[in-house]
């Protein structure tokens, strides 16, 4: 009865947590041509948020930050999606791993 208990209790707090993901603010990216459209993202202080990337380029890309510690592989013609912070006002940056001359971005965070 314990284990069925526990066992439910983590149902519940999984599916409260996938639906508090679902409400989070989100901002899209694009990259294409090995550019990053927008490059920047204005993006609210002491908030946590989402960011979808679409990758329009027939090659991957790694959307990566050593400002806010993420690093995701973006297939090619695919999207995925990062969870960011909360992160306090300042500036971020990013950038695709796989062509860093060309994929840059920052968060402005107010």
């Amino acid at each position: 009865m314990k284990r069925l208990l526990i066992i439910a209790t983590a149902v519940v707090l999984a599916l409260a947590g996938m639906a508090f993901a679902d409400n989070l603010p989100e901002y899209q990216l694009v990259l294409k041509d090995h550019v990053y459209q927008p490059s920047e993202l204005k993006v609210p202080a002491g908030t946590k948020f989402k960011i979808t990337v679409h990758n329009e380029d027939a090659t991957p890309e790694e959307f990566e930050s050593t400002d806010f510690n993420r690093e995701k592989i973006v297939p090619p013609n695919s999207s995925i999606t990062v969870y960011v912070g909360p992160l306090n006002a300042g500036n971020y940056g990013f950038f695709g791993d796989f062509h860093q001359n060309t994929a840059k971005g920052r968060l402005i965070v107010e």
